[in-house]
């Protein structure tokens, strides 16, 4: 039986990473434990997991996640308030599927799309 899932997306720079997480979009870490190139990540029931690819191409990274959230609006206001950049081509609306909409981009260009079900 599955019960959780915690997606794993690459990072340049694990200090970058963990900032933008934790004092942007207020998550908190996952785990006491330092691992050497390897963060964990969590919010509410949500947790996120990022290995190190100092490597990576931004201009060439798909990572992907998307978060369904009760309270949509007040996720928006809250990273707006703090100046995180939204997607210049997905601002908070709703698509049509159905779904209340907005979507960021990390540091290292993986996509944070938050949904709501209208």
């Amino acid at each position: 039986m599955l019960t959780s899932i915690h997606p794993k997306l690459p990072m340049r720079n694990k200090a970058i990473t963990r900032d933008y997480y934790l004092n942007m979009l207020g998550f908190e870490l996952a785990s006491n434990t330092d691992y050497e190139g390897y963060l964990m990540i969590k919010k509410d029931q949500v947790e996120l997991h990022f290995f190190e690819f100092k490597d990576l191409d931004p201009k060439e990274n798909y990572g992907q996640v998307y978060f369904q959230t009760e309270n949509i609006e007040d996720v928006y206001q809250s990273f707006l308030e703090k100046k995180v950049p939204i997607h210049p081509a997905a601002p908070l609306q709703v698509k049509p599927w159905g779904q209340k909409e907005f979507a960021l981009l990390d540091p290292d260009n993986n996509l944070l799309t938050f949904g709501q079900s209208t």
